[in-house]
């Protein structure tokens, strides 16, 4: 590396920690406005401290969003294994769906008999 690359390193990483740090205090900010605003006087819950409403959207970020690893999840499948999934999923039920229509049909014409 160059010096005025390294440089430049070392101007660019304090910032974008500082902004990543800003964006997750304006996130919990946000979280604690709307959970003291609008869960207390409906629901009769207790406000929440800023720690608390960091850690609400951590446990909501874990459980419904993932870890954001990955870039959003793209079709990983190519056009031909989605095909191939395809033709076996309709194999499977079709043919489930049709035995158990002709159990049905069988069953109902044996009981007939009787």
């Amino acid at each position: 590396m160059t010096i005025r690359r390294l440089f430049k390193w070392y101007l660019i990483a304090p910032v974008a920690v500082a902004g990543f740090a800003l964006f997750i205090a304006i996130g919990g900010w946000i979280v604690m406005r709307l959970w003291n605003w609008l869960l207390p006087p409906l629901f009769g819950l207790s406000m929440i401290t800023f720690w608390q409403a960091l850690g609400l959207l951590a446990l909501s970020r874990i459980l419904f969003g993932g870890f954001g690893f990955g870039g959003g999840h793209p079709n990983r499948m190519s056009p031909q294994d989605r095909e191939r999934i395809r033709q076996r999923m309709g194999e499977r039920f079709c043919r489930t769906s049709e035995e158990s229509q002709k159990s049905t049909i069988s069953t109902d014409t044996s009981s007939s008999l009787k």
